[in-house]
């Protein structure tokens, strides 16, 4: 059976389909104190999968709540994590704080036998967990919404994710791929981000990242781009997170058209890491 989180509804239910599973709906009871309280109805059976995003701290709860109910209810008990809340802040910036994504890690390992993952930000997270932790890679997927483009560049925010680019590049199955370099002016301190090593002129850019948060540094490498002479520019991130006015900024910086998986659900959300996570189990 698979378990929604209720910010997963449409991933759980294209899995559903693709594993052939039922899908349980899941009742949720607010009281007036502002906690709330789910119920399954149907609950039972050899293996529960649970689909949620912990995109909010009530997500996160709403998580924990799904488990226990599964823990009692089946024999086994899958936690997929499509999107993992906390998962950048891996490691204590100053003293005095916690490493959250443990902290939520050790939490959610309590009551599942396996946690499966997609793409998550920083994948050595994964020792955190006290219980199995796989990754799973929907990236190719990104590939699936790009229109026909002759020779784009594909681009990653930095070196360390070129290798998303290069797999979205092989997955279109043409183009090249690169990564943005900053350059700090020693007169004025002006930050620029461009290519490393590629002109980008004349040709049309397609922005790899795994993330797409606040839309700032994306839209201002956006803007750059179009400085340059640029075709046009799309974008494509696996997590289309797009807190507050993320959309309009991209938007704004002249973006031709922007996707994302379903593992944060958003109107953006064009691609659905389903089959993905099918071929998994």
């Amino acid at each position: 059976m698979i378990l929604p989180g209720s910010a997963s509804q449409s991933l759980a239910a294209a899995l559903a389909d693709q594993l052939d599973e039922p899908l349980a709906v899941v009742e949720t009871e607010h009281f007036a104190d502002g906690e709330f309280k789910l119920r399954v109805p149907a609950a039972g059976g050899d293996l529960a999968i649970i689909v949620a995003a912990t995109t909010s701290a009530e997500a996160h709860l709403e998580l924990l709540q799904l488990q226990d109910l599964a823990r009692e209810a089946f024999d086994e008990v899958v936690t997929v994590l499509p999107y993992m809340g906390y998962a950048r802040q891996d490691k204590s910036f100053r003293d005095g704080e916690p490493v959250s994504a443990r902290a939520v890690a050790r939490a959610l390992s309590a009551s599942t036998d396996r946690v499966v993952a997609v793409n998550p930000h920083e994948p050595a997270i994964g020792d955190f967990f006290d219980v199995p932790f796989d990754v799973v890679d929907a990236a190719p997927r990104l590939a699936e919404p790009l229109p026909d483009l002759d020779d784009p560049l594909f681009l990653a925010p930095d070196e360390g994710a070129i290798g998303l680019a290069e797999t979205v590049c092989d997955a279109y199955g043409d183009g090249s791929t690169d990564y943005f370099e900053k350059t700090r002016s020693y007169d004025t301190g002006d930050v620029t981000v461009e290519p490393s090593g590629t002109e980008p002129a004349g040709r049309t850019v397609v922005l790899v990242d795994d993330i797409v948060a606040t839309g700032s540094t994306m839209s201002a490498a956006i803007g750059q781009l179009h400085e340059r002479n640029v075709g046009e520019v799309y974008v494509t991130c696996l997590h289309p997170m797009f807190a507050a006015n993320a959309r309009s900024k991209l938007a704004d910086a002249g973006v031709a058209g922007v996707w994302g998986t379903d593992t944060i659900e958003r109107p953006a959300s064009a691609v659905s890491v389903a089959p993905t996570l099918a071929d998994y189990f």
